[in-house]
């Protein structure tokens, strides 16, 4: 039965209607015009947009009349909230109106239920109503204040704004200053309440923080005459409240008309936070602060058998004297000895080198330095005036920087230094990009052609999922971003040509430190993924890795032109990925040229998406054959070039990133547009034993 018009329409079942939202309509008893049924029970319910009311009205009632409307009756309702219950006969009203019996609400859902018993011997008819939809006046309407300040109403809603020099919080309703994020590092200055000495706005959340150099404890001042805040509560809570905090040193809350704080509050710490909260009630003229630095002193002795210069009667933060031994003393290090330094007083109220100790003039057994021998120039173990030495890298690791050749020599003030009178000892580092066994041209990675052991000495293999890296110095692995997606700590082997089950379990695996993903991948379901944009990140290692004959690094790209990969330049690749329909146990190689984006995006993919679904930017480097290619599993591993200012060895120039097809072309991350962010990363993580 169509009981709705105007456009609104209400489905009835035996029991209930309902109806979807509209701005008007109308409700007819079951039947009507004619009588209506016995033990009958029918619901309408009525919504109408948010921010609406609604005014039901009727123009017909005709239900058998009772007390209380115990027999029939029709019910208004709002929620559990009983509007109104109507029975019996009305007629319109001499004036000639058509409405018998008005309902409003402010609100935007109404329930409308009629029920008969089992007789309507008198062929009553029932009812006939209609509803609107009303606008609200939400600024009048409601009890609770919809604002802290101005309402504003419109149809359909309202909003909320403030006065000038406020702001609307995030509720849309309160309004505060914006009092946060202030920063002091003056040595001394003032800081006040906003407004102050006016009354301090309400709803609203202040920070302040003090920062000093360090070696100086913030010390601060509050005079009864500059504190005036709302007083606490019976129950002795602060409804405005200012509190100081310096790390775990706390201070407050305080308020009232009288600062109830000690005459100074000094921290241990160079820095300090001012919180200051308002409610919306109440407000006083607020606080003003006074502070200043209280530099921190350090003793009146550096080391013990030595003097000062100059002699002071107090040393703070900053202050730097020439620490000398007495007579027939020298400084002894791991480095090397010396008689006199330079110490400077710390923020921590301590000498800079404290732990120094003046000893008989020697050089001392030199320092070890990582993969390299010392060899005794002089005769063994000399270790006096002049006597020589010279560290030789290990094989696989060279001279980070070869200026003296690694020769050292004794000098006069007790210390080991080179050629040029420095102390710095050498750095060995690993050689990169150079294979262990020359690598011969190759097939395809899918369809299979086995790599030589030491071909790619950089080669990682991530047991789960399976993929690839490249060594790119003792401590780092550059893989995929998407092979890390997901998973924070992969097992990672290195110096492998077989990764079958055996020898995965005879080889201990690398423990992983630390992942970073570069922070402009987009992470997504994989199976959906489109874009691989900044597909590229970075493993840090626990342990430095043992370079040897199966275990070496790559090189990693320069920022200049000469290493942006031309056309037709020939790379390669390798990995433990698909060689057709199965996963290969032994390493796999393959030589593909650097081809244009367009032979890329022309490759149908395997999946239902259009290539035009997939996302090709400057970041990536197209690379193949069409039929030499990277597949599933190789993602990770390194695309190699020749290294265009040292051909015999080879850069990282592309990670196997993703691809339209296996057996086409293949997209591969560009290294040379990340070199800043792997340096910057790289830098930012020192080693543990530097």
């Amino acid at each position: 039965m169509e009981l709705f018009h105007m456009g609104s329409f209400i489905t009835c079942f035996l029991f209930a209607c309902s109806n979807a939202t509209t701005m008007f309509g109308e409700i007819l008893s079951p039947n009507y015009p004619q009588a209506y049924p016995n033990d009958a029970l029918e619901s309408w319910e009525i919504t109408v947009p948010p921010g609406y009311g609604i005014r039901l009205y009727f123009t017909h009632l005709d239900i058998e009349p009772s007390k209380n409307c115990e027999y029939d009756s029709v019910k208004v309702l709002t929620g559990d909230h009983l509007e109104g219950q109507l029975c019996g006969r009305k007629k319109n009203s001499i004036s000639g109106s058509q409405i018998l019996k008005e309902f409003y609400v402010p609100h935007n859902t109404l329930t409308v239920t009629f029920q008969s018993d089992f007789s309507n011997e008198e062929r009553f008819t029932g009812f006939a109503a209609y509803y609107v939809a009303v606008d609200v006046n939400e600024c009048t309407d409601f009890v609770e204040k919809a604002c802290s300040h101005y309402c504003n109403n419109y149809i359909g809603g309202y909003f909320c704004s403030c006065p000038p020099a406020y702001m609307l919080h995030e509720d849309q309703k309160t309004c505060g200053v914006n009092c946060s994020g202030n920063v002091f590092t003056e040595p001394t200055g003032e800081i006040t309440s906003p407004n102050y000495p006016s009354p301090y706005p309400e709803n609203s959340h202040c920070d302040y923080r003090v920062v000093l150099e360090p070696g100086y404890r913030v010390v601060l001042t509050i005079k009864n005459k500059d504190f005036d805040i709302e007083p606490a509560d019976s129950e002795g809570n602060c409804p405005d409240a200012l509190t100081v905090s310096a790390g775990d040193e706390r201070f407050g809350p305080f308020c009232g008309d009288t600062f109830k704080g000690p005459s100074e509050i000094k921290v241990r710490s160079n820095i300090l936070d001012i919180d200051f909260r308002t409610d919306e009630t109440t407000q006083g003229k607020g606080w003003k602060i006074r502070y200043f630095g209280d530099p921190i002193p350090c003793p009146l002795t550096v080391i013990q058998n030595s003097v000062l210069d100059p002699e002071r009667q107090r040393n703070v933060f900053k202050d730097t004297v020439k620490v000398t031994c007495n007579t027939g003393y020298e400084i002894v290090t791991p480095q090397g000895s010396f008689r006199s330094f330079y110490s400077s007083c710390q923020s921590n109220g301590e000498w800079r080198d404290s732990h120094l100790r003046c000893e008989p003039v020697e050089c001392g057994m030199p320092d070890d330095v990582d993969n390299a021998d010392v060899h005794y120039i002089t005769g063994p173990d000399q270790t006096q005036y002049q006597a020589e030495i010279r560290y030789a890298c290990h094989k696989y690791y060279a001279l980070k920087n070869n200026g003296s050749g690694g020769t050292y020599q004794c000098s006069a003030n007790g210390q080991w230094v080179d050629e040029n009178g420095e102390t710095e000892l050498p750095v060995c580092i690993p050689v990169c990009g150079v294979p262990h066994t020359p690598i011969q041209s190759a097939g395809r990675i899918f369809g299979g052609t086995k790599a030589e052991p030491g071909n790619f000495p950089w080669q990682v293999f991530f047991e789960y999922p399976r993929a690839g890296g490249a060594l790119i110095s003792d401590r780092w692995v550059l893989t995929a971003a998407h092979v890390l997606e997901g998973n924070q700590n992969p097992t990672i082997y290195a110096g492998l040509f077989s990764v079958g089950q055996p020898t995965l379990l005879a080889t201990k695996p690398l423990v992983v430190e630390e992942v970073f993903i570069h922070p402009g991948w987009k992470e997504s379901p994989q199976e959906f993924r489109t874009d691989f944009d900044n597909d590229i990140a970075l493993v840090k290692l626990k342990e430095p890795v043992k370079m040897g004959p199966n275990i070496s690094i790559i090189c990693l790209p320069s920022t200049s032109p000469e290493y942006d990969p031309l056309e037709q330049e020939l790379g390669y690749i390798s990995g433990w990925g698909k060689t057709g329909k199965r996963r290969t146990v032994n390493l796999m190689k393959a030589q593909i040229p650097v081809v244009t984006m367009e032979r890329c995006r022309s490759v149908k993919p395997d999946s239902s998406l259009d290539s035009s679904a997939y996302r090709f930017t400057n970041n990536m480097i197209c690379a193949g054959n069409g039929e030499s290619d990277s597949c599933a599993g190789d993602s990770g591993g390194a695309f190699a070039l020749p290294d265009p200012r040292k051909k015999t060895r080879y850069y990282v120039a592309g990670v196997v990133s993703w691809g339209p097809k296996c057996g086409t072309y293949g997209l591969y991350t560009k290294v040379a547009n990340y070199v800043g962010w792997i340096t910057e990363v790289m830098n930012r993580q020192p080693d543990e034993e530097e």
